[in-house]
Parts: structure tokens; C-alpha cells; sequence
């Protein structure tokens, strides 16, 4: 009865647009550009690019493939190349609407879809959304139907495809996905619904605890680019300097764009540094904006953790969008965070002594403290809001575009107790010991402007955008023990600057050869990059009259940026590419490209290359395979960026010891007199295949395996510390008993890995529907070689690069993810639910030696976690929603074997654990759509 509704309804529709438009035949020539592929993304392309809608029955054209049509011709003629070979025949056709039936008797029957698209006329919103049929039984959403069916533009320059069709696998992230997970931002969201992408939830000491940074298939957060709309987004100016995971790198943060202006995410799982230039070793995340032209939704979130109450997380967003004349739109977010302090410290023994002893008796105060001392053993406070603009307009045949976000942010780092027995403490300023911290600033822009159109059958798209992040820190709470009991409580501690300055031009044509279609595209585009430090009070940085042995002067937390850090470096980058994909028949697709790069700084020039195809062997088969060279250019702030900070380190086997750090600027005269040299590029090959199967409507897995080999891996030195690296620092300028590190090409690593990716849609007792994703996602990396240590260090018997470094990239993140997760919906009601399981990591430190013999007791194991993930939402109303959900709804933690610290009472859990160790929580929503 259904099916014969929806025909009744389709018949209604054909019968009005007959009597009422005038002939197809007669309708204007249109420029036509669409590749083959599958029949139901062709055809959703075919009525983006006519204006027409589509109405077809989906699960029937499913298997069948649609031949290339490009130029201009009249939309019926299209049509007709479009479908030719396949059972597909035109019932209706007027100027407003075609519908499509099938000559041969269906084996079964199912709503007509409508293919259709938005106001939109951005191209790289092809996600697509079809709109409302005119009769009411007519099913809609081709897009969201089948995630196979999704179309994607990321990895294929001017030739959009679908997942299953892509020669690359890539991943779609709707914003409902995001929106589900309950989660803090996107980078977090993206942990839970991509496998193959792993987030520390907390990275580490100092300023890599704000930088939300995730890493693709093993790799390094910065060795993954980030797109917006197709184009680079800008670096954070905060340095991954002090964490043990993913140390050294200089990300996106992802975080600084309103999770309410993401219409969807597109991540390509696979090495295109040739397509979209460097740092896209291990893939590309590319954020596509909403595009809407009216209405829009608002909403609230508030949730905190099952234990202890805390971590409270407040979420208010908005969404509009606005028509501009009646050729242009404009869409607008707004995002506001507040994220409270959670703590997962344990109270010290009362044993231990917090206070100076008195006439060798322990203080009476001893006995009132409290001994929780440590209150920021967990997730840090922020608040943030960020706003987003994504704009468009047509000037003829020109269409102008614009987009951008503008963000603050404000972080607050605590750290550790310092107790008043401490050597660090002032008695005179803070009796009972005191817990330094340091703000963090940071206000984050980007603004992109460009106008596309088509020129003598070429499609072009000029752009320009400027992207800036600063970050300014400060220090309260705490002192600079050299200073003395008149010192003060609060320093300036300098300012972090990046900046980058992008304008390309991009290519892209059609063209019929050996009849099918082949896809040509080229491009240039010129980078400027800036990354600056300011300096900060003296007092954060001076060595005063009350220094005494064993101190660490300067501002404790974090000592300011000293004149001799404060500097600034600005690069030019030039790039062209070519990159060409050609479908000789509708099994089979064959692409290439080539790029080259020039730097002029050190980094020099590179040409890296791409090669990749997929061969449809059946209706339902298809493999697929690719290999290319990358690269990846140090970054600026990478060669200059210096600072010192106060860490806790395991020092010769002695857990929890309290360092300060010197970050130096690599060409320095103090790194090179430990041996430090000028970074060059990393280099790396990664080749990859894979099968795709569709053998019924609605399912699709996908299953790819994948080695990428990356040489000269930019890192950051081991912790170099003793009397004979202090007396090197010394002997170049810098006095105090520091540490010292550095960034260098150090080593070579091989990833080797699989993802496996399915989906599955399907109806459950004419009452529900639901929606099934399975991701997998395994990963092992092994280092290859590793520079042998400089003379400078040979002397002085120290190790470039130790056990506990390369455990921190080869072991401390899980090799596997697998996620399973459910979306039914019943009526007004819908239920999500995840299921991830973590995989295992470990924790190696450096040898301790007892009696000339190498002991390992500060290793630790964390074994394999499941958590579970669950949102139930009911839509009271066509404009109101209401949810609640649980993250970690089980209130899972890693396996408790870290060190506790005695004076601290911090280090059960493992710091670089991929689901936090703050166990689960709780939130409500109520959102609103208008």
C-alpha cells in the first residue's frame, strides 16, 4: 500500500507539471559537468547542475552507472546521455521537474526518491540535500539515505563522487553526528565517530593541554591538514613543546570553529600532499560550512560527571541563515563553551610533611592542611566563544563567496601543588603553599574571500584568506622564588603569534576522451607565513638575590619568554599542481597528479607525485588502490619558538622530579653546541588499497589497508639534563641550572595499518528505522632508523633520542579502535548509541640502574576499554527538541597502575589515555528549530 501511495503520488505530480510547464526539449542549453559514476549520485548532480528535480525509484537504480556528460546542451539531451544503456526511461519531463521509472518489472517496491538541491551555489557544498516533494508520499533525502550515496569533494579536484565511488576512502561526518556526541568540540567529536583518528583527551604539560590535537592513522596531529570549504586552514600559535604524545607538533586547532555552522566533515583517509600540499601526509579533515539560506536552530547543552560533581560543561549555540537579494545568502553561527576544572587527585599520606619542620618536630598545622593538594589533575577550565560566517552571491556569471570565523578563548592552567617545605616556596608571600597558574588568551581569526565562475569551458575559483592566532599568557598565584618575600604574585609571560596569508587559483574542465570523461585541474598558490614571540616581564624570567641551590627561578609554572626568545620569522611559499582523473568506462577510474613546492627558507623544493584508481568488477565490487609521496615543511614556529617552563620528569629513575626546560630555537648557538642542525622537510611514500562492496540497497563496507613510511620525522630531542648540559647552556648565554631540548630531523618510522569502515540502513517492523555504522581501525608504528647522537652529545654520554621518547610514538597510543554505533528512530523519538572499544597502550620510561643493570620499574600497561555512548532525543514539536545522554555511561577509567605521586597524589591513571580518565558524565539539550 505504501509503494503504491508513493506511485499514486508520483503519478499526481506528472499529471500537474505536464498540463503546466512547456517542453524539455525547449528548455536553454545548460553547462553540463558529470562524470561517470553511480546512477543515483549522477543523477543527483544532474539536477544541481540542470536546477530540475529528479524523481526516481532509488533502490531500483541501485548497481546501474551513469555514462559522463559534459558541456553545454539542453538538459533533455543530458538526460538522455546520462541514462543511455541502462533500463531507465523518461515518463516525465517539463522545465521544473523529470521523473525516471524503470522499463523492467522491480523485484520490489520502494518510495521514489527526489534529487534536488539547495540554494545554495557553492560547489563544495555537494553534499546533497533534496528538498521537500510537492506530493505528499514522496520519500526525499538521497543524500542521507544511504551513506554510500553521500557525494564528497574532498580528494577529487572539480569532480565530486560518492564515498563508495571514490578511489580513496573517505569518511562523512554529518553535523547531526557531531551534534549527537555530546562532546566539548570537534575535535572531540571526531575521536568518537572516526576510528582511525586517536585524541589524547589530555596531551600533556604546559600549553599542550589546550591544543586540541588528534592525530590520523598514527601520525602526528600536524601531519593530517585541515581544510574549511576546500581551503588551508591557519596553525594554532601554541606549540606542542612539553607533552609526551604527539610532542613537538604545531596543529589546526579545529576547536576555534562553532560546531553550529558545520554542515558536514569530510575526512580523507590517505596521503594527498600532491593535491593540497604539505602537511597532508596521512589525509585531510576538510569542514564544509552550512550554506542555508533561511531558517536556522539554537540550542543549549549542560552536563558534569558521574564523580565528584565537577568537570560541569555549559554549550549554547546558534545557526541562522538570511537571503541576500534573490541571489546571494548568508549564514551565520555562534558558539559559546564553558568547561569547569575536574580533579582525579588522591588526598597524600598524612605522613608525608607539607610544612618546614620545627625544632626537628613535625608542624601542628600538619594535622589541619588539607592534603588534597592537587586539584587539577584532570580535565582544565576554558571558555570560549566562537563565530562563523559563511557567505555567497551571484553577480552574473560570477558567483563571490566569503566565509570565516572569529573566536576567544581563555584557559587556565593550574598546576601542581607546591607545598611550603617546598625550595620553591616564600613563606613570606604564601604560608601555607600555593598552586601557581597561568591564563592563556587567545583570540583566533580567518577570513576567506573568492569569486569562481567559467571561462571558455574551464571552471576557475580565485581566492584569498588571511588566518591569524594569538596567544597571550600570564601567570597568577604564584612567584619567582628568586625574587624574595617583596616579589610579586602575578607576571606577564609573553605573547605567541602565527599567522598565514594564502591566495590560489584553481583550474578545473571536463572533457570527452576514448568516451568517457576525463578531468583536468591545475593550480598555484603562494603562502606567506609569519610566527612571532614576544617577550615577557623581567621579573618572569629573572634570576634574583635569594636564588639559592636547587631552585627554579623564574615565574613558577612557566618562567616568561626572556629578550634573547622574543624573535620573529616570515617564509614564502610557492606551489603549482596538475591533477587529472579519467573514467574510461563507467568500471573503471584512473587518476594522477603532481605537485611543486618551493620554500625560501631551508626547507627548499619538493616535487611529490600521486597516483591512485578503482575498478568496479561488479555491480557490487569494487577495488581500489593508491601511492604517492608527500611531504611535510617544518613549521615556522618549530625553528624559532623558545621558551622555559617547570615540568615534572622521571630524572634518573627518580619519578616526579621538578625541571625547568629550555625549549631553544634550533639554529641558536646553544643548540648547536648540543648538536642541533637546520630542519629540513619530512619525506614520506604511502601506498594503500582496498575493496568496496555494496551487494544489497543500503549497505556498504569498505575495507582499506595502508603503509605509509616517513623519513626524517621532525621531533623534539629527549629532556637533556645534568651539571654537563647546564655548563653548555651556560658557556652560550643562558645561566640557571637548566634542561634543555630541541627540534630535529631525528628519525624514521613505518606505520602500517587497516581501516574497515560499514554502514547499513534498514527498516525495523514498519515502526522504526535504523541506522547501523561499524568503523575499525588498526595501527602499528615502528621506528627505522634514528641519527646517531652528534659528537656534541657523545661526549658528554647522553642519548638524542631515548626509550621513553620513542614510546611515546611507537606504544603510548592504542594500536586499535572499534566503534559500533546505532541511530533508531520511531516516530518522534530517537535513540543513538556507541559502543568504542580503546585498545591497550603503554607507558616505557628510560632505564633505572641498579648495580650496573638496566631496570625498568617505572614502566606502566594499560590494558583495552570499552565505553559506552547513549543519547535518546524526543522532538516535542516540529520546532522543539529536548535530549539527554551519558558519555561513558558505564563509568569506565584506565586501569589504575600508574605512579603516584607521594607529595602530589597524582599519576594513577595514564595521562595520554584516548577516552580521559575523569570516568563518565551526563548532559541535557534542548534545541530549536526555526
Amino acid at each position: 500500500m505504501r509503494s503504491f501511495r508513493n506511485i499514486a503520488g508520483l503519478a499526481s505530480v506528472a499529471i500537474c507539471a505536464v498540463a503546466t510547464a512547456p517542453a524539455l526539449a525547449a528548455a536553454e542549453p545548460v553547462s553540463f559537468r558529470i562524470p561517470a559514476q553511480s546512477m543515483q549520485s549522477a543523477l543527483t548532480l544532474f539536477a544541481r547542475q540542470s536546477g530540475i528535480q529528479i524523481l526516481f525509484p532509488y533502490d531500483q537504480v541501485a548497481g546501474l552507472h551513469a555514462q559522463s556528460v559534459n558541456g553545454r546542451m539542453a538538459p533533455g539531451v543530458a538526460l538522455s546521455r546520462l541514462i543511455a544503456g541502462t533500463d531507465l526511461k523518461i515518463t516525465l519531463s517539463s522545465n521544473e521537474v523529470i521523473a525516471l521509472s524503470l522499463a523492467r518489472q522491480p523485484k520490489r517496491a520502494r518510495a521514489v526518491e527526489v534529487a534536488s538541491l539547495s540554494v545554495t551555489s557553492l560547489p563544495v557544498a555537494m553534499q546533497a540535500s533534496a528538498a521537500a516533494a510537492t506530493a505528499p508520499q514522496v520519500s526525499s533525502a538521497a543524500a542521507d539515505d544511504e551513506e554510500g550515496a553521500a557525494i564528497v569533494v574532498t580528494g577529487s579536484r572539480g569532480q565530486p563522487r560518492t564515498i563508495t565511488d571514490s578511489p580513496t576512502p573517505i569518511d562523512v561526518i554529518s553535523g547531526a553526528d557531531l551534534e549527537r556526541t555530546g562532546k566539548a568540540g570537534v575535535f572531540q567529536a571526531l575521536n568518537t565517530l572516526v576510528p582511525s583518528f586517536n585524541l589524547p583527551v589530555r596531551a600533556g604539560g604546559a600549553t599542550a593541554t589546550v591544543i586540541a590535537t588528534g592525530g590520523l592513522r598514527g601520525l602526528n596531529p600536524d601531519q593530517t591538514l585541515i581544510l574549511v570549504n576546500g581551503k588551508r586552514r591557519h596553525k594554532t600559535s601554541l606549540i606542542n613543546a612539553v607533552s609526551a604524545v604527539y610532542n613537538g607538533s604545531v596543529p589546526s586547532d579545529l576547536d576555534m570553529i562553532p560546531v553550529s555552522a558545520i554542515d558536514h566533515i569530510e575526512v580523507l583517509r590517505d596521503g594527498a600532499a600532491a593535491q593540497y600540499g604539505s602537511d597532508a601526509i596521512a589525509g585531510v579533515i576538510n569542514i564544509i560550512l552550512k550554506d542555508d539560506a533561511k531558517g536556522g536552530s539554537a540550542g543549549f547543552t549542560a552536563g558534569q560527571n558521574f564523580d565528584r560533581s565537577d568537570g560541569e560543561l555549559y554549550q549554547a549555540d546558534l545557526n541562522f541563515g538570511m537571503a541576500l537579494g534573490d541571489n546571494g545568502f548568508a549564514n551565520f553561527s555562534v558558539n559559546m563553551k564553558k568547561q569547569e576544572m575536574s580533579n582525579r587527585a588522591l588526598p597524600i599520606s598524612p605522613n608525608v610533611n607539607l610544612y618546614p619542620l620545627v625544632n626537628g618536630q613535625r608542624d601542628p598545622r600538619e594535622a589541619t592542611i588539607d592534603r588534597l593538594t592537587t586539584i587539577s589533575y584532570g580535565v582544565m577550565p576554558s571558555r570560549s566563544i566562537n563565530t562563523g560566517l559563511n557567505a555567497g552571491y551571484d553577480v552574473g556569471d560570477v558567483h563571490l563567496y566569503a566565509f570565516g570565523t572569529y573566536s576567544q578563548r581563555r584557559s587556565d592552567l593550574w598546576y601542581s601543588f607546591r607545598p611550603p617545605n617546598d625550595v620553591n616556596s616564600v613563606l613570606e608571600i604564601y604560608p601555607n603553599g600555593y598552586r601557581p597558574h597561568v591564563k592563556i588568551d587567545e583570540e583566533d581569526f580567518e577570513f576567506i574571500l573568492g569569486a569562481k565562475g567559467v571561462v571558455a569551458g574551464w571552471d576557475w575559483d580565485f581566492s584569498t584568506g588571511f588566518g591569524r592566532n594569538r596567544a597571550r599568557q600570564s601567570s597568577e598565584g604564584t612567584v619567582n622564588p628568586s625574587l624574595g618575600p617583596a616579589g610579586p604574585t602575578e607576571f606577564y609571560i609573553g605573547t605567541l603569534k602565527s599567522s598565514e596569508f594564502v591566495t590560489s587559483l584553481d583550474l578545473t574542465r571536463g572533457f570527452d576522451v576514448g568516451g568517457g570523461n576525463l578531468q583536468v585541474s591545475a593550480g598555484a598558490q603562494h603562502r606567506r607565513e609569519r610566527y612571532q614571540t614576544f617577550e615577557g616581564d623581567p621579573n618572569s624570567y629573572a634570576i634574583g638575590p635569594f636564588y639559592r641551590a636547587g631552585q627554579t627561578p623564574g615565574a613558577q609554572s612557566s618562567a616568561g619568554f626572556q629578550p634573547q626568545d622574543a624573535a620573529r620569522m616570515t617564509r614564502n611559499n610557492l606551489a603549482a599542481y596538475a591533477d587529472v582523473a579519467w573514467d574510461p568506462t563507467k568500471d573503471i577510474t584512473i587518476g594522477a597528479a603532481a605537485r611543486f613546492e618551493h620554500y625560501d627558507d631551508d626547507s627548499g623544493n619538493t616535487l611529490i607525485w600521486k597516483v591512485n584508481g578503482r575498478y568496479a568488477a561488479t555491480d557490487w565490487l569494487a577495488v581500489r588502490a593508491a601511492a604517492n609521496t608527500g611531504f611535510r615543511a617544518p613549521a615556522v614556529a618549530q625553528q624559532i619558538y623558545s621558551q622555559t617552563t617547570n615540568q615534572f620528569r622521571t630524572i634518573n629513575g627518580i619519578a616526579n622530579t621538578l625541571v625547568q626546560i629550555k625549549t631553544l630555537p634550533v639554529e641558536s648557538t646553544a643548540a648547536i653546541a648540543l648538536g642541533a642542525e637546520p630542519l629540513t622537510p619530512e619525506k614520506s611514500f604511502n601506498i594503500s588499497g582496498g575493496v568496496v562492496l555494496t551487494p544489497f540497497p543500503n549497505f556498504s563496507l569498505t575495507v582499506d589497508a595502508f603503509q605509509i613510511d616517513v623519513d626524517d620525522r621532525i621531533v623534539i630531542t629527549s629532556t637533556l639534563s645534568g651539571n654537563a648540559i647546564s655548563n653548555i647552556l651556560i658557556a652560550n648565554g643562558i645561566p640557571g641550572n637548566l634542561s634543555a631540548q630541541y627540534y630535529t630531523n631525528a628519525i624514521d618510522t613505518r606505520t602500517r595499518g587497516i581501516d574497515v569502515v560499514a554502514s547499513y540502513k534498514h527498516d525495523l517492523f514498519d515502526v522504526a528505522t535504523m541506522q547501523w555504522n561499524l568503523g575499525y581501525n588498526y595501527n602499528k608504528t615502528k621506528i627505522t632508523h634514528i641519527i646517531g647522537n652528534p659528537p656534541e652529545l657523545s661526549a658528554v654520554n647522553f642519548e638524542l633520542f631515548d626509550r621513553f621518547s620513542r614510546s611515546n610514538l611507537t606504544v603510548n597510543l592504542p594500536h586499535t579502535k572499534l566503534s559500533i554505533s546505532n541511530v533508531t528512530t520511531a516516530g518522534d523519538f530517537t535513540l543513538s548509541t556507541r559502543l568504542t572499544r580503546f585498545g591497550g597502550f603503554n607507558n616505557l620510561m628510560n632505564p633505572v640502574m641498579v648495580a650496573g643493570v638496566a631496570t625498568y620499574p617505572n614502566d606502566r600497561y594499560y590494558g583495552p576499554k570499552w565505553i559506552t555512548d547513549l543519547e535518546l532525543t524526543w522532538q516535542v514539536t516540529p520546532l522543539v527538541s529536548v535530549a539527554v545522554g551519558s558519555n561513558n555511561l558505564f563509568n569506565v577509567y584506565p586501569d589504575a597502575v600508574g605512579q603516584v605521586s607521594p607529595t602530589l597524589g597524582q599519576g594513577l591513571y595514564g595521562g595520554q589515555s584516548p577516552f580521559g580518565f575523569t570516568g563518565g558524565s551526563y548532559y541535557a539539550r534542548v534545541g530549536l528549530n526555526f
